[in-house]
């Protein structure tokens, strides 16, 4: 197992102290090769955020928090807090496109505006950038330290007369190298950020990165691997969560939650059996992998419900895995 490389700024003193937004250490800059959500986003650059797509306002005309000034906020937040690491560039996904035009083309047809005219925006946007020079190894599988954010401008009601709050959520994590799975747990996830300015932004970021402990998610991950499940036991897994979906609303409330859908369910069958690395040898299957196999499927989720998905993902293969132990938790997915 590789040593886990813990950031400067946490480890050189006992006591956090925050620094100013204006002022960020350089750090070295690779380029993201994060892959962390296929279905239904498009990639984008930061350059493209900032050329052709405009900031929605508020009623009261003051700007809300731009989607590229949320990046480069936790980014930069995270160049000061693991100083001295290499920081790779964001990888950066969007949907729910919002087209509009300018002003003085508001009497236009759509198929006469020229492109000066025409604005768009994205409702929803996620990014992920990894710090490789901070890795572990689990069943051979490197991972890389991890972070990132949501945001979703359809939290917002932007019609009020005044500047209202703003929500945002953000992660640090685990990554597994060789095909971007995202490993999250709820201790390094935020999902709701309520702010009024970029500086409340930043500092809860650092708060957040201060708090997160990454060997407490490697050692559960060390666990998983040291467990396996038989095929009979996969399969019996498998059918509770499709029955799961059909239960009534009163017998879900009495378990435990699963956001993963039918489908999802579906490409973690399809994998079991096709994925050279996470798939089950000879039948049986480590519960290493089997997290994987859920964190896989997630890829195909929307960006509202991406983090929430990821997070359930890790809390369904800790759970099961503690009723392979004996606890009564998780039992009815085990039959």
């Amino acid at each position: 197992m590789e040593q886990v490389l813990m950031p400067a700024v946490a480890t050189n003193s006992n006591r956090f102290e925050y620094a100013d937004y204006e002022e960020i250490v350089e750090q070295p800059v690779t380029s993201s090769c994060v892959s962390f959500l296929d279905a239904n986003t498009n990639a984008i650059t930061m350059n493209e955020l900032r050329n052709l797509c405009v900031v929605p306002t508020w009623a009261n005309q003051e700007l809300t928090i731009s989607h590229q000034d949320f990046i480069d906020c936790v980014h930069d937040a995270a160049k000061s807090f693991y100083q001295g690491e290499t920081i790779s560039t964001p990888s950066i996904r969007v949907s729910h496109i919002v087209r509009g035009r300018t002003p003085d083309a508001l009497g236009k047809k759509a198929s006469e505006l020229l492109e000066c005219e025409k604005t768009q925006f994205y409702q929803r946007l996620a990014f992920a950038f990894t710090i490789p020079t901070i890795y572990e190894t689990i069943n051979g599988q490197k991972l890389e330290l991890c972070i990132g954010g949501v945001r979703n401008y359809n939290d917002l009601n932007l019609y009020r007369a005044s500047k209202g709050v703003e929500k945002f959520s953000v992660f640090v994590g685990w990554r597994v190298r060789i095909c971007s799975n995202q490993i999250l747990t709820g201790q390094g996830v935020k999902l709701s950020m309520e702010v009024m300015e970029l500086k409340q932004l930043y500092e809860q970021v650092m708060e957040m990165f201060y708090s997160f402990n990454p060997a407490k998610d490697i050692h559960l991950m060390q666990q998983l691997s040291n467990s396996y499940l038989t095929e009979t036991q996969f399969a019996q897994i498998i059918g509770r969560m499709r029955l799961y979906q059909a239960l009534p609303t009163g017998a879900q409330k009495r378990l435990p939650r699963l956001m993963i859908t039918d489908s999802q369910i579906n490409n973690v069958c399809r994998d079991y059996y096709s994925s050279p690395d996470f798939g089950g040898k000879g039948g049986a299957i480590s519960m290493w992998n089997f997290h994987n196999l859920l964190t896989e499927s997630n890829k195909s989720s929307y960006i509202d419900s991406y983090l929430q998905r990821a997070v359930n993902a890790t809390e369904v293969s800790v759970g099961i895995n503690n009723a392979l132990q004996g606890d009564s938790t998780y039992q009815w997915f085990l039959g």
